[in-house]
């Protein structure tokens, strides 16, 4: 942001989120701004979706199952250059329009009021940033977090920044050559990460059967695995561990659901990423339900295995932790694994017993996997000592792509952090593009 220089001159602002704005510029209620668009009775108009990541878009391009109602007499008409927000505006759903369509009645449709001149990108930009969505928090109210709606009502009497129309538009102009630039770098990082965890499933591929340190092969008389090393022994998972889920234990329900430091950890199919163990966000189960079920709690080299929903396969192995964990119903754990459990959980990671697994699944690639097909799993490995070598094998070179694949995350989040510094600097006024400079 180098050749972005602030303004030529500033005008204090008697606000808190804003102290000072560009010679020209408003700060005025919204209010005076925007118009709340209500209209219905167009339920034949094409359904629309308000996102985080992409704003509003077509239902039809979400990667997910429509649980829209069959009643849209009540679903909102939204016009080309409106803005829409709904419930979630605080965790950045909220967008501009392409399309004409209808939304949630749970959403808000924003146009400009009668006799104002505004570029609804240029507020597309601004509701997205921190700054403003932190603003919203102290509007929105409702009984669960994330999920407190900004009423009209209340979005009213907030105040949003006010450019010249012509400096909105420069704006706007200028933040999307960038933001399609920042974007095709992300996309280009994605897929180089993508690669790279493909060039895991073959290494892994490689090494697990036993490849780089065995000379002859038999036919496993499986389709998907084929040939393994002659002299391995080949069972079914319910041979080599104890498969656990909540089924048969005791349930649970949103009562004994509790907040950090009031239970355990109950892992879902959202902490499993990658084959790989994700603590960021959490649900607690009360420690009484926690302790009612010591056969599913989660120890240091279980493995836990997602059975259903859409990433069915997927496995974590736990790593030595001090956190308290069990799991929900979505999920079984592998216990008193009798062979090496980080080959276990490598041989899970391979394409052929994903392959297994996918085949065996009810109800689609979002469906489930019963707890009695799990066990029957079949894995294959050789000697103790064997399965240490292959294990440390893969481990090293993971660690190589690792490093890349961390680097490529890395540059992916500062790129981030840079737009949204941008964005936050050029909404607000703070900094002009080199076309502005002249004013």
């Amino acid at each position: 942001m180098a050749t972005l220089q602030p303004y030529k001159k500033y005008n204090v602002v008697a606000y808190d989120y804003a102290t000072s704005l560009p010679d020209g510029w408003q700060l005025l209620p919204n209010i005076a701004i925007f118009q709340e668009r209500i209209e219905r009775g167009y339920e034949n108009e094409e359904l629309l979706s308000v996102t985080i990541g992409r704003g509003v878009i077509k239902q039809s391009e979400l990667d997910k199952k429509d649980s829209s109602t069959l009643d849209k007499s009540k679903y909102l008409l939204v016009y080309p250059d409106d803005l829409v927000y709904s419930m979630r505006f605080r965790q950045g759903a909220s967008g501009y329009s392409n399309y004409k369509g209808i939304v949630s009645p749970a959403c808000t449709v924003l146009k400009p009021r009668k006799g104002v001149k505004l570029n609804s990108r240029y507020y597309y930009y601004m509701f997205r940033i921190g700054l403003y969505k932190n603003y919203v928090e102290r509007y929105a109210y409702g009984i669960a977090d994330g999920q407190m709606p900004l009423r009209y009502f209340d979005f009213k009497r907030m105040y949003s920044i006010v450019p010249p129309i012509e400096v909105q538009n420069k704006i706007v102009e200028y933040l999307d050559k960038k933001n399609s630039e920042i974007e095709k770098f992300v996309r280009n990082k994605e897929r180089l990460i993508e690669i790279l965890e493909e060039q895991k499933v073959n290494v892994v591929n490689e090494h697990i059967k036993g490849f780089h340190t065995e000379k002859y092969f038999i036919d496993s008389e499986n389709e998907f695995i084929g040939k393994i090393p002659s002299g391995w022994s080949f069972k079914r998972l319910k041979h080599v561990a104890i498969v656990k889920g909540r089924i048969g234990f005791r349930g649970y329900t949103v009562q004994d659901i509790v907040g950090f430091g009031e239970g355990a950890i109950t892992l879902s199919p959202s902490n499993v990423f990658n084959h790989k163990l994700i603590l960021e966000e959490n649900t607690y189960l009360s420690w009484k339900k926690y302790y009612e079920s010591p056969e599913i709690m989660i120890y240091e080299n279980d493995i836990v295995f997602v059975k259903t929903g859409s990433t069915i396969g997927k496995t974590a192995l736990i790593p030595k932790t001090d956190e308290k964990m069990t799991l929900n119903p979505q999920l079984v754990v592998f216990k008193k694994i009798r062979i090496n459990p980080e080959f276990l959980y490598f041989l899970f990671t391979t394409s052929y017993i994903q392959k297994i697994i996918e085949l065996d699944i009810i109800g689609g690639a979002a469906g489930t996997l019963s707890q009695q097909k799990t066990k029957t799993i079949p894995v294959f490995f050789p000697d103790d000592k064997k399965q240490q070598l292959i294990v440390s094998m893969i481990k090293e070179e993971y660690s190589k792509i690792d490093v890349a694949i961390n680097n490529a995350r890395k540059e992916i989040s500062s790129i981030k952090e840079y737009r949204e510094a941008l964005i936050t600097d050029l909404v607000t006024g703070k900094r002009s593009i080199p076309q502005l400079q002249v004013s």
